[in-house]
């Protein structure tokens, strides 16, 4: 069984988006344990990019820094590889296929594996092409996590039955970014997604409040904030990790 299930075995589960190596990657890994600390159940690694299409400007401001800093993706893995000596809970990667393809994907998906990552989310990636990297994930037992977004419409079904880990919703069309109100009809979207699989499902892109986040646990098994933990990240840079735990606390006390 995937160990992602066990993110969501204790009710809703919040899931914290973390962008590595900004402001560097010493932060990030207090920002990690500060996260697990606090109630995060699972935790998205970003791996930045730098032509990220699916971000907004929080994120790619997020990317940029972290890219200037000199982050690569072998000094990621080396950061996972010394946080699994304290940090348990399940985390995944979420990056752009190109960062997988260009590392050679074998490779890639197979030191996932090695330094204790459980899954893999490439926003860019489509349904239809996703053949290319799932035998290797496979493989290796790293869950290639599906996203649907309100856009999926009849093709939500299919996705949702071929689903592994959990299935990411997209609330809100457009790029990732925190927004005031979230106006999609989840609750039909989360409604045919359990209709076609027991694969729990979280919902991400927008949330930043306590209330947000506890609304969109009330559709689905769990609530994804990425934006509003980077724009701490940005406010108080190597001083950021308490103030990250302080607002995961918050989030987990709302979801649950």
């Amino acid at each position: 069984m995937s160990r992602i299930r066990e993110a969501f075995a204790g009710g809703k589960a919040f899931i914290p988006f973390i962008t590595c190596g900004d402001p560097n990657l010493d932060t990030t890994a207090a920002v990690v344990k500060a996260c697990a600390e606090n109630g995060a159940d699972l935790i998205e690694l970003g791996i930045p990019f730098s032509d990220s299409t699916a971000e907004g400007p929080v994120i790619q401001g997020a990317n940029l820094r972290a890219l200037k800093g000199g982050v690569t993706t072998d000094k990621i893995f080396d950061l996972v590889r010394n946080l699994r000596h304290e940090v348990t809970i399940p985390m995944v990667f979420m990056t752009y296929a190109n960062v997988v393809f260009s590392y050679g994907a074998e490779r890639f998906i197979s030191t996932c594996r090695e330094i204790g990552m459980d899954g893999l989310i490439l926003p860019d990636l489509p349904f239809e092409e996703k053949e290319e990297f799932l035998d290797t994930c496979h493989k290796y037992g790293v869950d290639l996590i599906s996203l649907i977004a309100p856009t999926s419409q009849n093709r939500i079904a299919m996705i949702a039955r071929e689903a592994e880990g959990f299935v990411y919703v997209v609330s809100s069309l457009g790029v990732t970014g925190t927004r005031s109100e979230i106006k999609t009809d989840l609750a039909s979207i989360v409604e045919v997604i359990r209709a076609n699989t027991d694969v729990p499902c979280a919902i991400g892109f927008g949330i930043s409040t306590p209330e947000q986040a506890r609304k969109m646990a009330g559709i689905a098994d769990g609530a994804i904030v990425g934006s509003a933990i980077i724009k701490i990240l940005e406010k108080y840079g190597k001083d950021a990790p308490g103030h990250v735990g302080e607002y995961v606390k918050s989030m987990k006390d709302a979801v649950r």
